[in-house]
């Protein structure tokens, strides 16, 4: 595993995802396609908390061979416990970069990490290497939802034009 490149990615993820939802004017940082799909000030503030609660926390414990048990995490469940409609873009846009920088700092710490160091989590083993990589995952999986949420939102402002001379989506 090329870890070097990874944290790469990590770094340049933070810029895409800042370049996605940097300008976003508040009536669309709030904007769903329907009642089941997120907002970009959601995606955000889902980012930020995995920042906090999930990746980096849990890719530690397993690097350190914690016995501790895994932290509980409720993602879907904290979109409305955290209000994550009702925030601020900016100062969650600032909130999630400055938990990634943080995170990216510790990373670079790291002396020789055992990628192959195994925990046992609540649904099975789960190696440091597959939580490191399906962190830059995460990242990808969510810029095509900011992707995605921009068009939707094009598309309603369009109306009652087409975007189909752009191409298939």
């Amino acid at each position: 595993m090329d870890s070097a490149y990874l944290k790469r990615q990590l770094a340049i993820n933070r810029d895409r995802i800042a370049a996605l939802a940097r300008g976003i004017p508040e009536e669309q940082s709030s904007w769903k396609q329907d009642p089941d799909t997120w907002s970009i000030l959601e995606v955000v503030n889902h980012l930020a908390d995995e920042e906090e609660f999930d990746f980096p926390v849990r890719l530690k414990m397993i690097l350190e061979k914690s016995e501790k048990p895994w932290p509980s995490i409720d993602p879907v469940g904290w979109v409305l416990e955290h209000k994550y409609n009702e925030q601020d873009l900016f100062e969650s846009l600032t909130r999630y970069m400055t938990l990634r920088n943080l995170n990216l700092e510790w990373l670079d710490s790291i002396e020789n990490p055992d990628w192959d160091t195994v925990y046992e989590a609540p649904f099975g083993e789960i190696k440091a290497g597959d939580m490191f990589v399906s962190w830059v995952t995460h990242d990808l999986l969510h810029l095509r939802q900011l992707v995605e949420l921009q068009r939707f939102y094009l598309v309603e402002k369009a109306k009652p034009f087409q975007l189909d001379y752009a191409g298939d989506w």
